[in-house]
C-alpha cells in the first residue's frame, strides 16, 4: 500500500495580523491552517504580523494541522525578512512555506536556496520544511510543470481564482462564480485540470483556492464539489463555517470508502494463491481487476489520510 499523503482537505486561511484568529484557529478541526503575511495583512502591518505568528507557532497547541506561512511573493521587498523570521523564529514548529504568484521555476529555486541556509545556520533538518506553490497568473500556469519540479520541497501546487483571473481579464467581480455571460460548461475548467495534470504527473497534491461568499455554504459545497469530483484533494477556508463543509466534500462517502477497501482485500485474496491466483473475478455484482484496483487505492488513500474506519469488512470464502 502506497505511504498515506497528508490530509490537506480543508486550508484554513489566518491573518497573521491578528493574535484573536492565531488562537481560533487552534481549534478548528481544519486538516491545515496557513498563517497569512501576504493579501491579508496590510503592508503596515506586516513586521508585528511575523512576530505575531512565530509566537503562535511556538506556543503549540495546533494538534495535527499542518502548519503553513504564507510569506509575500518575490516581487515584494517583504519576501526575504518574512521567511528569515519566520524560519529562525520557529522553523522547528513550522510544516511548509507557501509561496504566492509563482511564476517561474527559478522563484521556487530562490525560495529552496534560503530556506537550505537558514536550516543549516540554524541547525535544523535540511529539506524538512516543504513548498507551497501558488499559481495565480497566466505566466505560472503556463510554467506549471517546471515549478512542480523545481525543488523535491514541493509539496502542494494551488489554484489561486481572484488575482488569476485578474491576471486573464476575466469578465467577473465574484471569485470563484463563473464569469456573467459563460453560460455553458466550467470557465475555470482548463485551469484546474491544468494545475491538476500537474500535480498528478509529479506527486504532488492539487489544492483549490477560496470561495469569498463565506455566508453561502450551499454555494461553497457546489464549487468545491467540481474540484473535488475531478481529483483535488482540498480547498482553502476562509471563515469556520467553510471547514466542515471542505472536510466532507473532500472524503469519500462512507459507502464509497467500504467498497474501496473490501476491493482491494477481495482483489489481493483472488490473486492470490490461495485464492486460485485470478486476474478478474466478481465481487457481487461487480467484476475488479487491476484497473479497479487502481481505482480503489485513490478512494481508499483519500479516506485513510481523513482518518476515516470501515463499517463493512469484506470477508474471503472459506473452503
Amino acid at each position: 500500500m502506497p505511504e498515506v499523503p497528508r490530509s490537506r482537505r480543508s486550508c484554513l486561511a489566518v491573518p497573521g495580523s491578528n493574535p484573536r484568529f492565531l488562537e481560533k484557529a487552534k481549534s478548528l478541526d481544519a486538516d491545515q491552517v496557513f498563517l497569512d503575511l501576504e493579501d491579508a495583512v496590510a503592508p503596515i502591518a506586516k513586521p508585528d504580523a511575523r512576530k505575531n505568528i512565530v509566537a503562535a507557532l511556538n506556543e503549540g497547541g495546533w494538534g495535527e494541522k499542518i502548519r503553513v506561512v504564507r510569506v509575500n511573493d518575490w516581487t515584494t521587498e517583504w519576501t526575504y525578512r518574512d521567511v528569515i523570521e519566520v524560519v529562525e523564529g520557529a522553523g522547528a514548529n513550522l510544516d511548509c512555506i507557501m509561496l504566492p504568484k509563482v511564476q517561474t521555476a527559478e522563484q521556487v529555486v530562490t525560495l529552496d536556496t534560503l530556506l537550505t541556509q537558514i536550516e543549516k545556520v540554524n541547525g535544523l533538518e535540511v529539506g524538512r520544511i516543504g513548498i507551497e506553490a501558488q499559481i495565480e497568473n497566466a505566466l505560472g500556469l503556463v510554467n506549471v510543470d517546471a515549478i512542480a519540479t523545481a525543488s523535491p520541497r514541493v509539496e502542494t501546487i494551488i489554484f489561486g481564482p481572484a488575482d488569476f483571473m485578474a491576471s486573464i481579464n476575466m469578465k467577473s467581480l465574484v471569485v470563484g462564480e463563473q464569469p456573467p455571460g459563460y453560460d455553458v460548461g466550467d470557465a475555470y475548467h482548463y485551469i484546474l485540470m491544468r494545475i491538476l495534470m500537474a500535480a498528478r504527473a509529479y506527486d504532488k497534491q492539487a489544492i483549490d483556492g477560496p470561495y469569498l461568499q463565506i455566508k453561502d455554504l450551499e454555494g461553497y459545497h457546489r464549487v468545491a464539489g467540481r474540484s473535488a469530483a475531478l481529483g483535488f484533494d482540498g480547498k482553502w477556508v476562509l471563515h469556520p463555517d467553510q471547514v466542515a463543509a471542505a472536510n466532507e466534500v473532500f472524503s469519500p462517502a462512507q459507502s464509497d470508502y467500504d467498497h474501496a477497501e473490501n476491493i482491494l482485500d477481495a482483489y489481493e485474496h483472488y490473486t492470490s494463491a490461495a485464492g486460485g491466483a485470478l486476474g478478474a473475478v466478481m465481487l457481487g455484482d461487480e467484476m475488479i481487476d487491476e484497473a479497479s484496483r487502481k481505482m480503489a487505492l485513490v478512494v481508499s488513500a483519500k479516506g485513510r489520510s481523513a482518518g476515516m474506519q470501515r463499517t463493512d469488512v469484506w470477508q474471503a470464502p472459506s473452503d
